[in-house]
């Protein structure tokens, strides 16, 4: 199974896209202009269409009510993890309005919570979130890192390869402990053993090796 690209009208697209055959492309509402300026088609578009302004017509269409819980992002999740996706790559979900951002972080435990990996750019930056799992990145990973937890507490907190470790601590969601750290040329991870945290790193996601939950010892093969 491929990866599942969903794109909204946010910032932070890429410069360039190639689909490959067994990838899902998702337009989320008015996510369809960006991936217009990429030349890029989309397999399905999903939303209210409230954004965007009007129907489109693709391969397939998915329309939503206007009011809603669900915000147009997360629908396309929810579609993704329909059509059998768990890899999830979400582009132009920042920027603009930060509660629209805070939102996609949001998205981004949804996945992680049903046992996928999200990736959400963030113009020159990179975030995820693991719960009771970690992610390994590669010794050409440079800049800064941030792990913040998106628990109450979370505990068994294990930074290796940076430059300020920790081993089995625990972070709060009250307290930013996780703040500015920063890669060095070792190759570096991110674990939590009880809890949820979001990373988010300088640089692509290209940098992350492997994700995993470490309850179901499940590994998930990354890009």
């Amino acid at each position: 199974m491929g990866i599942c690209y969903i794109f909204g009208a946010g910032e932070g697209l890429p410069e360039t896209f190639i689909k490959k055959e067994d990838d899902l492309v998702i337009a989320a509402d008015a996510g369809l202009s960006s991936l217009k300026k990429l030349g890029v088609k989309p397999n399905i578009a999903v939303g209210d269409f409230d954004s965007l302004g009007f129907l489109p017509v693709c391969k397939e269409v998915i329309k939503h009510p206007v009011m809603k819980d669900d915000t147009d992002m997360l629908l396309a999740v929810k579609t993704g993890f329909e059509r059998g996706y768990s890899r999830f790559m979400l582009f132009g979900g920042a920027g603009g309005r930060p509660d629209h951002t805070f939102a996609n972080y949001q998205t981004l435990t949804y996945i992680a919570e049903r046992g996928g990996i999200g990736f959400l750019n963030l113009n020159g930056f990179t975030a995820a979130v693991i719960v009771d799992g970690g992610l390994e990145f590669s010794s050409g990973a440079r800049g800064e890192i941030s792990v913040f937890s998106l628990s109450e507490k979370a505990s068994g907190v294990t930074l290796k390869g940076l430059l300020y470790p920790l081993e089995n601590a625990e972070l709060s969601y009250g307290f930013p402990l996780g703040v500015s750290n920063e890669f060095t040329k070792e190759a570096a991870s991110v674990e939590v053993a009880d809890g949820t945290v979001l990373v988010i790193w300088r640089g692509e996601v290209s940098f992350v090796t492997a994700a995993y939950v470490t309850r179901e010892e499940k590994h998930i093969a990354l890009i």
